[in-house]
């Protein structure tokens, strides 16, 4: 007695009942909700929300939006960073640092470009460097080299 099974697949719907076109799924931003409280190293690959509170350190590929009732006290790494909330901490944005009418940063930042808009608050200090900022990364620890060094005749 032989028995023959069928498999069939079912596509589900997307949004308004259509169908999800085939391919590579788009990849979602990781969100930290309002209600949420978070401590620790935070590291997104990709783009990221912090809608609620957090205390450490963030580290973002792509771009970084602190919601208006967010609270974060870290310090931010991330190619954009957009604030709509109170950041205490200091930031490195390779490409851009964006604090919004409702943003408040208290801290240091170093940025490849700088909007604030009216409104928007800034305690501390600022360097515009675009292309020093994308140098960061790649500069040898000089200290390091000079303790090695020395170290060889002490």
């Amino acid at each position: 007695m032989t028995t023959e099974t069928s498999v069939e697949t079912l596509e589900a719907p997307a949004v308004n009942g259509g169908r999800e076109a085939a391919g590579a799924p788009e990849a979602k931003p990781t969100v930290l909700s309002r209600d949420d409280t978070f401590n620790g190293r935070l590291q997104i690959r990709g783009s990221g929300q912090i809608l609620g509170n957090f205390t450490g350190q963030v580290e973002c590929d792509g771009d970084l939006f602190i919601g208006p009732e967010a609270h974060v006290e870290a310090d931010i790494k991330s190619s954009r960073v957009t604030i709509a909330g109170l950041v205490r901490g200091n930031i490195v944005a390779v490409s851009r640092l964006k604090i919004t009418n409702t943003g408040r940063l208290e801290g240091d930042a170093r940025v490849g470009a700088l909007v604030v808009l009216e409104g928007g608050v800034h305690h501390g200090v600022i360097r515009v460097h675009p292309e020093e900022v994308m140098t960061l990364k790649t500069l040898p620890n000089s200290v390091s080299r000079v303790r090695k060094f020395w170290g060889e005749f002490f």
